[in-house]
């Protein structure tokens, strides 16, 4: 949907100038609901300080625990995660068959990331045009050139990210951006578009992250403390793979069927991806740091809260379980009997549940801890068949259990080597994609594809005990081939690191359960204060997923 919008931080003002046009009689009032921009940047450690929480300000618009909140929804959209509490509108986003996201008056509002990321794009385009005013008009500095540079850098790349993950949730959104008045009023722009330009504001971070001068004395590293990269400081050179990888990650996730995935500019991808991220950027979260914990505090509080659906993570097994489940009608299926038995070592080991037991580790010491995934011991919740199960994704408990405190993945190298692979796939470079995907399968205890697979369609190795075992819509199951190896890979490696990870490859990759929402509409509360008509999406409207590749 096309019209002329008008961000959410300004829609008092703009409700009150039509309503003031209505009466026709000229007003003057102060707005003191509309910030003085000039005012806030007066200063050069007011400019320094907007940017540099810039991606402080991303971070916490979508993990935040305000219910209900984005993230946790597309967890379940994606069966990344599955309860059947209404809590965050778990259940009613996780429940089959899929509802549509209902998006009018009295419905449960999808406002808070739109508003927040809009926000924070806006706040950083009025700070590198105060920036620019510094420079051009005062000819003065922040203290530097070098410090002008990095903070320009910083400025286009928090922007650029605010930008690229509304193109990756909603339908559309309004596109702001340096010499554009703060008070201006862009129109929508579809997913496409928003995606464009937040590619272009990366473009702009790596251009002047890559003048030499950015790493003279004031500019890279970037500081550490609470904000900038909270309790990381970046090189120019880390700055630059990270404004790369994040380039990768928006131009295939905007992809909303599995047709806009193939069409993506997949040599860009891995252009981008083998030129991104060499380790996992990992920041403290927590109530100190200034960097939300997000769902990472309520998960972990009982399985209630989330659990593992056996209907994507089951591939791994190879002792004939998961294919029984499959077989059976998905209304009678009961994931609570199913032990998933492999030789992946991110799985607890054992041929029974007393065993598997005693091999899980409800206290990992980081996130490299293995098993990833645990049989729980304490009590199994209620929910649907197909939902529920033994086990629960133990990852980043040593968050909780360190007083709700901890390193998190805020990008991870695994989802960009992946990315790699997967492009790599598209492109028929068999061997190429192998060796991306064999950095996490055969450290974790899975038979290696380098040398062995070397088609697209041939099927992973391991005979009747192979990884993944991927099922058809007729209810069987087989050996999956190169591509599905990837998409266990990122599933696995991925979970609960990102926002929606599963949902947004599965929507691309035409593995959603049929119906399932693949995009956000604009917030009703956004569309009225334009004076438009707002819309739902999903659950057998516009942009609902059609039954694909698994027939779920």
């Amino acid at each position: 949907m096309k019209s002329i919008h008008r961000l959410a931080s300004f829609a008092s003002a703009s409700l009150l100038v039509l309503a003031a046009s209505a009466c026709n009689q000229d007003l003057t009032v102060d707005n003191t609901t509309n910030p003085d921009v000039l005012r806030v940047f007066a200063l050069p450690s007011g400019i320094e300080g907007t940017i540099a929480s810039s991606f402080q300000s991303v971070h916490n618009a979508i993990h935040h625990t305000n219910d209900p909140a984005l993230y946790q929804q597309a967890l379940s959209l994606g069966l990344e995660s599955y309860s059947s509490l209404n809590n965050f509108l778990n259940g009613p986003r996780v429940d089959i068959p899929r509802s549509p996201i209902a998006n009018q008056n009295g419905s449960s509002t999808i406002f808070s990331e739109f508003s927040s990321l809009e926000r924070a794009a806006r706040l950083d385009a009025n700070a590198l045009d105060a920036l620019a005013r510094l420079i051009e008009d005062q000819k003065s500095t922040l203290g530097s050139d070098a410090q002008n540079l990095r903070a320009r850098a910083m400025g286009f790349f928090g922007m650029g990210v605010a930008t690229g993950w509304l193109s990756i949730i909603y339908d559309s959104a309004g596109i702001v951006g340096p010499r554009m008045p703060s008070d201006s009023i862009p129109p929508l722009s579809g997913a496409k578009e928003v995606a464009a330009a937040a590619l272009a504001y990366l473009d702009s971070a790596y251009a002047y992250a890559n003048n030499a001068t950015a790493s003279a004395t004031g500019g890279f590293p970037t500081p550490t403390g609470t904000s900038w990269f909270g309790n990381v400081g970046l090189s120019a050179d880390q700055f630059k793979r990270l404004t790369r990888s994040y380039k990768a990650v928006f131009r295939a996730g905007v992809a909303r069927t599995p047709a806009e995935r193939n069409a993506v500019d997949w040599s860009q991808v891995i252009a981008d991806a083998e030129n991104g991220i060499q380790s996992d950027l990992m920041v403290t979260v927590g109530s100190t740091s200034g960097w939300s914990l997000g769902y990472i505090s309520t998960m972990y509080q009982d399985a209630t809260w989330s659990e593992l659906s056996m209907m994507y993570l089951g591939m791994a097994d190879t002792s004939g379980a998961y294919a029984s489940f499959i077989a059976t009608p998905i209304t009678t299926r009961d994931g609570s009997k199913l032990i998933v038995q492999t030789p992946d070592k991110r799985w607890p080991a054992g041929a029974d549940r007393k065993t598997q037991q005693g091999n899980s580790s409800a206290s990992p010491a980081n996130a490299s801890t293995k098993p990833y995934i645990g049989n729980r011991t304490l009590a199994d919740p209620s929910g649907a068949g197909w939902g529920i199960s033994n086990y629960d994704y133990y990852r980043y408990k040593y968050i909780r259990n360190n007083s709700q405190t901890g390193l998190y993945p805020e990008l991870m190298k695994a989802e960009i080597d992946l990315l790699a692979a997967e492009g790599y796939i598209r492109k028929g470079d068999i061997a190429s994609a192998a060796a991306k995907i064999d950095l996490t399968r055969v450290p974790n205890g899975l038979e290696k594809l380098s040398g062995v697979v070397t088609s697209a369609t041939q099927a992973v190795p391991g005979g009747s005990h192979c990884v993944p075992e991927v099922p058809s819509p007729d209810g069987t199951v087989s050996c999956g081939n190169i591509m599905e190896a990837m998409k266990y890979e990122k599933r696995i490696e991925t979970a609960f690191s990102s926002f929606g990870r599963w949902w947004q490859d599965s929507r691309g990759w035409g593995d959603l359960i049929t119906n399932t929402a693949y995009e956000y509409p604009v917030p009703y509360q956004e569309m009225q204060a334009r004076q438009s008509r707002f819309y739902s999406l999903g659950g057998g409207l516009p942009s609902s997923a059609t039954k694909g590749t698994y027939g779920f």
